[in-house]
């Protein structure tokens, strides 16, 4: 990681369950994979852990999952060969501890909404309690379908008994068990080694270092997290359930960050998006993956971006669409129904009306007129147009790639220009217009005799 941890903070290792195969998806992508705020849900996780600098970190993966090794990377993938539950799945990555001392969290890929500052009330509870296990907790409206988690009178925790295995009484409990855990590393791996698969699954429980625990009279604690960050995600419905958390969690950031957004719930952000301040956002705007906005941009409704770079000042929309690879200079405008793509457009440039600009460079103070069109691909290749400083471009333009029109130039509305424009030069490229006297009442005259005469 890039920053050092504190000297006296307590070494952490991450490791992260992702090799369920995520069947109830439907999808031939990785369950982890699937994205969530423009960004593969594991990356969330990721992300959280980062915060906290672990030492260590690994992800458990199954056979042929080498798309979620590729979607970690640079972290390390560790194969659980069969699917045999979670403690035999933390097992597959005891090679990756071997050595270390401190804490240990286990967490899931599919649970993308935990937060950093939830992951360190882990490491708190641990630190005030020196228990061996610290479980996270929650307390759903609905607690019927979790594992509850039995307090004795001193607040520790002696049991996850499963709903189905649960008695009256401990089904009345409303804390229930978030699935994520913290060990105390030097007893991690000789619990793992005693875990046993007599149950009906056959699989080996990481929930059931808790009872071995309590027999070598260990402590084990109990840190409540608000319901969302638990949250894992085994449907396309669930997926979109979490969409929605994310999308309000990341609106209120960009808020609370200087971004005023007029309406809120309509506008849908991606989780690398970066939004400098006295940035506003129109409704229905969608910022996907790889933005970033410089302050004091404007984002009117209903435009579309995605991998883009906006400098400050820009003015975007309305229904405008920006494509990746495109930068676009501080105080330019880009306006309705315009389409920018791999394209890099100057300081206060302006193209505002009906056009598409593809793989090309404009320069400052340069205008281009409503209908100009980049023709940048030949049925083979994508070729680049060029246009200088400070050059005007009239409506209704063709500029056939590779064409270059140089600073200062001028074209004229209706060209379709397929040479070189040399700087400070008019280039008309059109048929010349030619007007016939009496025409229009000869053609008239002659579709009137020509319907006569089918009507006798």
């Amino acid at each position: 990681m890039a920053e050092k941890r504190s000297p006296n903070a307590t070494p952490l290792a991450c490791i992260i369950l992702a090799a369920g195969l995520g069947t109830r998806m439907r999808s031939e992508l990785p369950k982890v994979l699937h994205p969530l705020a423009g960004v593969p849900m594991i990356r969330h996780v990721l992300l959280a852990c980062a915060e906290l600098l672990p030492e260590r970190l690994a992800v458990v993966i199954g056979p042929k999952m080498e798309a979620i090794a590729q979607a970690v990377a640079p972290h390390k993938c560790v194969v659980q060969p069969e699917p045999l539950g979670t403690g035999d799945a933390v097992k597959a990555a005891k090679g990756e501890l071997k050595g270390f001392t401190g804490d240990v969290i286990v967490l899931f890929g599919d649970a993308p909404l935990v937060t950093a500052d939830s992951l360190r009330a882990l490491q708190q509870k641990r630190q005030e309690t020196k228990a061996a296990i610290v479980v996270a907790g929650f307390r759903p409206e609905d607690p019927s379908p979790y594992g509850r988690l039995i307090l004795d009178g001193k607040g520790q925790l002696t049991a996850i008994i499963e709903t189905a295995d649960a008695t009256p009484e401990q089904r009345a409990i409303s804390l229930c068990n978030g699935g994520i855990m913290l060990f105390d590393s030097g007893k991690l791996a000789k619990w793992l080694d005693q875990l046993r698969n007599d149950n009906a699954k056959k699989e080996y429980y990481l929930t059931d270092c808790i009872a071995l625990a309590v027999k070598a009279g260990e402590a084990c604690a109990v840190a409540e997290m608000p319901e969302d960050e638990v949250l894992g995600i085994n449907t396309r419905v669930e997926l979109a359930a979490a969409e929605k958390l994310m999308q309000k969690r990341l609106r209120v950031h960009a808020m609370l960050n200087g971004a005023t957004l007029a309406d809120p719930s309509t506008v849908y952000l991606a989780a690398d998006a970066k939004i400098g301040h006295d940035v506003s956002i129109g409704p229905n705007v969608v910022i996907g993956p790889g933005v970033e906005i410089a302050n004091k941009v404007e984002i009117r409704a209903f435009c579309h971006l995605e991998q883009v770079r906006i400098e400050e000042g820009a003015v975007i929309g309305p229904f405008a669409r920006l494509r990746p690879g495109s930068v676009i200079g501080a105080g330019a405008h880009i306006g309705n129904f315009v389409e920018i793509k791999n394209s890099d457009i100057g300081k206060n440039a302006k193209i505002n009306h009906l056009s598409y600009i593809g793989d090309a460079s404009i320069g400052a103070k340069t205008n281009i007129g409503a209908g100009t069109i980049t023709c940048n691909y030949d049925g083979f290749r994508k070729y680049r147009t060029e246009i200088g400083a400070e050059v005007f471009i009239g409506s209704n333009t063709c500029l056939v790639a590779p064409v270059k029109v140089g600073d200062g130039a001028y074209v004229g509305a209706g060209s379709t220009i397929t040479m070189e424009v040399p700087a400070n030069t008019l280039a008309v490229a059109r048929g010349r217009q030619a007007n016939v006297e009496d025409w229009v009442q000869k053609f008239k005259s002659r579709q009137d005799a020509e319907r006569g005469g089918k009507d006798s």
